[in-house]
């Protein structure tokens, strides 16, 4: 069972650049140990953490949720992100803390926590990134034909070799229409493939135009530059040697389509000591039963190191 959860008793705006502005929250026990994810902010979120152990932080990464300018790609990648939680963590006077994202989220806790390991306490990573090839080229295709379509249909048979990048195109079109009928689009696949059992609502949220274009715009620009990294940069042993001895717990859905199995299990391979927990009856989402269970555990687990 969740958490029950009450509003922020702050919120803040924290300019991290000439150009960007962060949106943040903090919930929670305000002398609790401080901890949260590094995406964008979903109320329901706080409901991973006992309100009466942790202090809940959460970030609005650049261009995404209440931060500013919205969809903004400028200045907008994997090291700027990592940069910004560190300079959340200064503002708000915090020594060390938990980290705890989810599929991108995922990517970006490890970056940073490679980055200043003597300050993360523990990892709690959902879905771990990878394989875009097989969710955006070809592979979940097969899986789901009939979502597929539509995320085909605004892209030109003679474009459709490279999907991502040709997404990027009509994501920086300077149409308004051809961007937010692509921005539609993209989301929705993404929506559509997020369960094992597809959920309406969450298809619903892909025609809300700006919130689309934010979430379209901001993950097609990671993956056409390849997160801004060289491939399996994160699971180089130099740089899991830096946090191996960080208390890990990952939490996989055996069905995810999204994050497939692979890139969690390849994790695995070069970091032993980390618990990886396979969801037999989950998909990507954070809100699948099994998959919500173990992420309350594995942040109950924590809560007093």
């Amino acid at each position: 069972m969740v958490y029950s959860y009450s509003a922020p008793f702050e919120t803040g705006k924290l300019k991290v650049s000439e150009i960007h502005t962060l949106h943040y929250e903090v919930s929670g026990n305000k002398d609790g140990t401080p901890g949260g994810p590094g995406g964008g902010c979903d109320e329901k979120d706080r409901g991973f953490f006992n309100p009466n152990k942790y202090k809940v932080i959460f970030l609005d990464q650049r261009g995404s949720g209440k931060s500013t300018p919205s969809a903004c790609l400028e200045e907008n990648t994997t090291w700027d992100l990592v940069k910004d939680v560190e300079r959340l963590r200064e503002h708000l006077k915090i020594e060390k803390w938990h980290v705890f994202g989810g599929s991108w989220g995922s990517t970006l806790a490890l970056a940073y926590a490679q980055s200043h390991p003597d300050r993360v306490k523990t990892l709690v990573l959902r879905s771990a990134h990878g394989e875009l090839r097989w969710f955006y080229q070809e592979g979940a295709s097969h899986l789901f034909p009939d979502a597929w379509e539509e995320y085909l249909a605004p892209i030109p048979e003679s474009e459709r070799g490279d999907l991502i990048l040709a997404y990027h195109a009509q994501l920086n079109s300077t149409d308004d229409e051809t961007r937010i009928r692509a921005a539609r689009a993209w989301s929705k696949w993404e929506m559509s493939t997020s369960k094992l059992y597809i959920d309406p609502a969450q298809v619903a949220s892909a025609e809300k135009d700006d919130w689309a274009n934010a979430f379209a715009r901001i993950e097609n620009h990671y993956f056409v530059n390849d997160g801004f990294m060289r491939d399996g940069q994160l699971l180089d042993k130099q740089g899991i040697d830096k946090i191996r001895h960080i208390p890990t717990i990952v939490v996989q859905g055996r069905y995810d389509v999204v994050c497939p199995p692979t890139t969690a299990w390849a994790l695995k391979k070069v970091w032993p000591e980390i618990t990886l927990h396979m969801v037999p009856d989950a998909g990507h989402s954070s809100r699948e039963i099994g998959t919500t269970k173990l992420l309350i555990e594995a942040a109950d687990k924590f809560a007093s190191l």
